[in-house]
């Protein structure tokens, strides 16, 4: 299993976060892609995917972080680009949740990251909270190689427009709510091919952790579970199978041999 998006740089990890690593690995997982949010925190990422084998990075700027940030901030993403294999640029978006969104700020952030994932033939990893519609409007108008649109929360229309764009989809914690109806019957109906996993990890909770429990990368394969039950097939189909989809979306050091008669679309 890959976990496609999880923050194991973050605060909530410091006291045990060789402990969180070895669960992971004792589950079952064998990459974790970790973004950046913000320029502060490449270097605690990188030195981070050095330190864990299994580890992989992205490098950008989180839309909630363009407030704080610099245009030099940009031409740090490409300085780290340089210097770093990262499997993507991200994490970067727009986020229209948060009070007072300046959408011109976040937008421009957001377009000169899609210029330096086409500069650098990378995909990208996408939040994309309360803002696809003017994602997808910019990602025709700055096309890129592809990559995830994390923590999907849209309609099927929308969904079906990234796919059409050469986007995997990103289903995690949420979709274990009881309550979470849209999200599970996307899951449940979307093809299977256009789906990764993900933890978000320390944040989006499965539903057996609660609103305040921390989430953490070993949750995958119960996810996975999840999903395998809400479309009625096996988890090991669905883990073979959003396993590839992750290294096709992703610039992956590493591919899962696989013959198309082993996974069940």
């Amino acid at each position: 299993m890959i976990d496609s998006h999880c923050h194991l740089d973050a605060a909530e990890f410091d006291t045990d976060r060789d402990a969180v690593y070895m669960r992971a690995q004792a589950e079952g997982v064998r990459g974790i892609v970790i973004p950046a949010v913000e320029r502060a925190n490449f270097g605690a990422v990188a030195s981070l995917c050095r330190g864990y084998e299994m580890c992989h990075p992205a490098y950008g700027i989180h839309p909630m972080y363009v407030a704080r940030a610099e245009e030099g901030d940009l031409i740090a993403v490409r300085e780290i680009l340089q210097r770093e294999t990262a499997v993507a640029v991200g994490e970067l978006g727009l986020d229209f949740f948060i009070p007072d969104p300046d959408v011109t700020r976040q937008t421009h952030f957001f377009v000169e990251q899609l210029k330096i994932a086409r500069d650098f033939d990378l995909p990208v990893i996408l939040h994309v909270r309360k803002s696809i519609d003017s994602i997808l409007r910019e990602l025709r108008k700055f096309k890129v190689r592809g990559g995830i649109a994390h923590a999907f929360n849209g309609s099927r229309q929308q969904a079906e427009e990234f796919i059409k764009l050469g986007f995997k989809l990103g289903f995690g914690g949420a979709m274990t709510w009881a309550r979470a109806l849209k999200i599970r019957e996307l899951a449940a109906t979307l093809p299977l091919e256009a789906i990764v996993l993900e933890t978000d990890s320390p944040d989006i909770p499965p539903e057996w952790l609660g609103n305040d429990g921390r989430n953490e990368p070993g949750e995958l394969p119960r996810i996975a579970a999840v999903l395998a039950e809400l479309r009625g097939v096996s988890v090991s189909d669905v883990i073979v199978q959003t396993t590839l989809n992750t290294e096709v979306a992703l610039k992956l050091p590493w591919r899962l041999q696989v013959s198309d008669d082993s996974v069940r679309k």
